[in-house]
């Protein structure tokens, strides 16, 4: 599901990243001038330490052991420190963990993982985007069938369609961007307290007031060493930060598997209106084309809702000062939606780049119903003029085989009632493409710059004409 795209999420990483972390918190108190500053970069060389917001590498050794040990503590992190400390110099292991929880190191490394998976989410989120608009543009009047509960129902365009996919799929991106800079560290300490920071910079520095000042100034500059947002106080048990971000993934599949449903729909062989251009094959019929992307984005559609309900069960379990396993279960919880969100989201990047519109298609399905796919119409303009009752005796003739147009030209007196109403002639009345409302300006309004910081909003004064008023 992960179209090889998900190394960012590796086991691997993952241990790197709690390494990472715990650099950067020797690397904060250096920074608020606890730690001395040379120790500290002694340290960070040591332990690979490569830059903000990346991940120290070279530790997949340790993983098998660390998987072995980590139930004994309930967490990778216990089993994790004694191997740093024999990492470093004697007299640089003291900073290793000094003053941190796991809790602390666990929550900060998956909002780096997070973080870090979540841009790499984002960039395909966006060069989705920019393909949805450029198919927008390209078919924006291209009038086709629009279907309400599976059946054909009013005229529509191509266009408005893929805009409709443009906007959520930009509104899903836009709130995962929202939740990515808020993702903040954890540092709280063993009871959420901060209290063994304190003492720490007490004995470092030998003063009460400096030592407060110094535990105060050090979740911000922890933060910025890992390249993450600043907490507004422990979350612990607080679980804001888990929930939001799993949100904002399920949002952004929900977004493509609509766009996922509507394409696997319209590449069925009796539609043939899409088509993935590098389609699937099949093992065992040469013939097929099957929409490969697609399947595997509702895959995903399928799968990320029951992920983000795990998340908001454990937030609602979260309990006391450290949660009794609901915090355990997060963990590969977040990872499996991050995952899917991924792969979802290359997928959908693969999808649209190359989306084959078969216009004969949508034209055949257009006229399929001899005409009647602007039968809302007839009702709201001839109903005032030859009642309902004459308009239900034209569309059950139509129904019957005539033509449209036929059929309207042989209801007596109807030329000349349209005539000297000022209103559309017969041949306007039946074409689909002089009922598409608003559809052109919905289309402009999707493409125009800042339509996303508008949150989807058309303000009433910007509202296109539309191409008809009922008669």
């Amino acid at each position: 599901m992960s179209a090889g795209s998900d190394a960012v999420l590796a086991d691997a990483e993952v241990l790197g990243a709690l390494v990472a972390t715990e650099v950067a918190l020797v690397r904060a108190w250096a920074e608020i001038g606890v730690a001395p500053r040379a120790q500290a970069a002694e340290l960070s060389s040591a332990l690979g330490w490569s830059g903000t917001g990346d991940v120290c590498a070279g530790f997949d050794a340790w993983l098998p052991q660390l998987a072995a040990e980590a139930p004994g503590g309930g967490n990778p992190v216990i089993p994790l420190v004694p191997k740093l400390r024999d990492r470093t110099a004697p007299e640089l292991r003291h900073w290793v963990h000094r003053g941190a929880t796991s809790q602390d190191v666990l929550d900060s490394a998956l909002m780096l993982i997070a973080h870090r998976a979540g841009r790499e989410t984002l960039q395909r989120l966006r060069q989705t985007e920019t393909a949805l608009a450029r198919l927008a543009s390209t078919e924006q009047d291209r009038v086709a069938v629009a279907r309400t509960l599976t059946q054909h129902a009013v005229p529509t365009t191509f266009g408005l369609r893929v805009a409709g996919w443009l906007r959520g799929v930009r509104r899903a991106a836009d709130r995962l961007s929202g939740a990515l800079s808020e993702l903040p560290v954890q540092i709280a300490g063993a009871g959420g307290t901060m209290a063994g920071y304190v003492a720490i910079a007490r004995a470092e520095l030998g003063s009460d007031e400096r030592a407060v000042r110094a535990a105060g100034e050090l979740p911000a500059a922890f933060a910025a060493e890992l390249g993450l947002a600043t907490p507004d106080g422990p979350w612990h048990t607080v679980r804001w930060p888990i929930t939001e971000l799993g949100d904002a993934l399920v949002q952004c599949v929900d977004a493509l598997g609509v766009l996922a449903a509507d394409v696997a729909t319209l590449s069925r062989t009796e539609i043939g209106e899409v088509a993935e251009s590098r389609g699937g094959g099949s093992s065992a019929m040469p013939q097929k084309r099957n929409p490969a992307h697609s399947v595997l984005i509702r895959s995903a559609a399928i799968r990320a809702p029951h992920l983000g309900a795990t998340l908001h069960a454990a937030a609602a379990l979260a309990v006391d000062e450290r949660p009794d396993g609901a915090w355990h279960a997060e963990w590969q919880t977040l990872r499996e939606l991050l995952r899917v969100t991924l792969g979802a989201s290359a997928h959908a990047a693969e999808l649209t780049v190359s989306l084959a519109v078969d216009t004969d298609a949508i034209a055949r399905n257009l006229g399929m119903t001899n005409g009647l796919i602007v039968a809302e119409r007839l009702s709201i303009v001839l109903g005032a003029i030859i009642g309902p009752e004459r308009v239900r005796d034209i569309v059950s003739r139509v129904r019957g085989g005539a033509g449209l147009a036929d059929a309207l030209h042989a209801e007596p007196g109807l030329v000349d009632a349209l005539a000297a109403r000022g209103g559309p002639t017969i041949a306007q009345l039946a074409d689909p493409a002089q009922y598409t409302g608003l559809a052109h300006g919905l289309v402009d309004h999707a493409l125009a710059p800042g339509a996303a910081q508008e949150g989807g909003a058309r303000p009433a004064a910007d509202a296109p004409a539309p191409t008809e008023e009922p008669g």
